[in-house]
């Protein structure tokens, strides 16, 4: 059975009989088509009569006749037979040229609601954001969070427990990943489809020694994410190897891979002086399965992989995320949302009096009054100093959530 993914639900109702065009994006995979069958069926719960609705997936070849803008304006103008509201959904739109032309037309010349989805950010690059500036609104979807999980697991009858955290750490949460229960299977799907979202995304029909440059830096990047990105390294690494790459390819690749949702680059922000910096973004993968796919061993202890995993999650509740700059260190993140915060260590286990010390010690010189959290795996509750200790698996369970001032 189908996950009715509620925590995004949440965020698009209040846009249902909007005129401002519903942008929903993502990595492929991550469950946009079935969140717009569950949109559409919520309409016609609400008494929406099916045959006004519209709905047009341009990776379905029933479709191919629709090349660009004119095409897509002469077919849905052909099925509006009357004066009524209509709701279109447009899956895959990056595939019509010109796309934004028909969008802005429809939103200008019809009673409508529209729905439209991207594997692609330049989807909300370009014409779309001249032509539309101001009429849309963008919701990223990730793939199941661990909550998530848990929910499908009990939706489709399989027993749940938190030790399944380790899974779900390891292969991450793309739907369909889900139907395998071999560890091989896993691997092979999520590295299939990672090679899928390559060719369709990003090299597309570039030469191979291309493609092949990209997937080794892509996939170096994705083991390493939250850690500094040292592009003199990934330069240095080639050499080793006999093959020569510039700093502007890193970065091109750097750039695609954002694009296509496989990584988000996390900016800093400094806490003293309460803004933004604009240098030295950590990237985060978009599920740890991408990780895993290219890492020969899988260190559970490895604070970059729960980083991870709660940077996805913050961001999937709808936080602005960074990671914080103090005078002489650092703070894993400073999650911001409706203009409030709060700041967030995270660690593997407090295991001595040594990590206990440096973790919470972290925000000794930190004189803003936000809430602060040390995020571990404990099962005791082990807060001090007015700093709140929480269970990592709690928190992504949703059995506790953040204070912000």
């Amino acid at each position: 059975m189908k996950l009715k993914r509620e925590t995004y639900l949440e965020q698009i109702r209040p846009y249902y009989e909007s005129d401002i065009i519903k942008v929903i994006t993502g990595v492929r995979r991550a469950g946009k088509s079935i969140l717009l069958d569950t949109i559409k069926e919520e309409l016609i719960e609400q008494g929406v009569p099916q045959d006004h609705i519209i709905y047009l997936n341009f990776e379905d070849l029933d479709y191919d006749y629709i090349v660009d803008a004119a095409d897509l304006n002469k077919e849905i103008k052909s099925r509006i037979l009357d004066e009524n509201k209509y709701y279109i959904f447009l899956d895959e739109i990056q595939h019509i040229e010109n796309f934004e032309k028909a969008l802005a037309s429809f939103r200008a010349t019809l009673d409508v609601s529209l729905f439209v989805t991207g594997s692609n950010s330049t989807l909300l690059a370009g014409e779309l954001a001249t032509l539309l500036t101001g009429r849309t609104v963008e919701f990223e979807i990730l793939p199941f969070s661990f909550y998530e999980m848990k929910q499908y697991y009990e939706l489709n009858g399989k027993e749940f427990n938190d030790d399944l955290f380790l899974d779900y750490l390891k292969w991450g949460g793309f739907p369909l990943r889900f139907d395998y229960t071999d560890e091989t299977a896993v691997h092979k799907y999520l590295l299939n489809l990672y090679e899928s979202i390559v060719n369709r995304d990003i090299v597309g029909k570039t030469k191979s020694a291309d493609r092949k440059a990209f997937m080794d830096i892509s996939l170096y990047i994705l083991a390493n994410a939250g850690k500094e990105l040292s592009i003199e390294n990934i330069i240095e690494t080639h050499k080793k190897n006999n093959k020569e790459i510039s700093k502007r390819t890193v970065y091109n690749y750097l750039e695609r891979m954002k694009k296509a949702y496989l990584i988000h680059g996390v900016g800093r922000y400094n806490i003293v002086g309460k803004s933004a910096l604009s240098n030295k973004e950590k990237q985060y993968a978009v599920d740890m399965g991408f990780r895993t796919i290219n890492t020969n061993t899988i260190n559970y202890e490895d604070t970059y992989f729960l980083e991870n995993i709660i940077y996805n999650e913050l961001i999937t509740r709808g936080y602005t995320v960074f990671a914080g700059k103090t005078y002489k260190g650092e703070i894993d993140f400073v999650a911001i949302r409706n203009s409030k915060k709060c700041f967030i260590q995270v660690s593997y286990l407090l295991a001595n009096e040594n990590t206990i010390k440096r973790e919470f010690g972290a925000y000794d010189k930190i004189t803003d009054a936000s809430p602060k959290y040390v995020m571990s795996l404990d099962k005791i509750d082990m807060s001090r100093n007015g700093i709140i200790h929480v269970n990592i698996i709690d928190f992504l369970l949703r059995r506790v959530d953040l204070m912000l001032t």
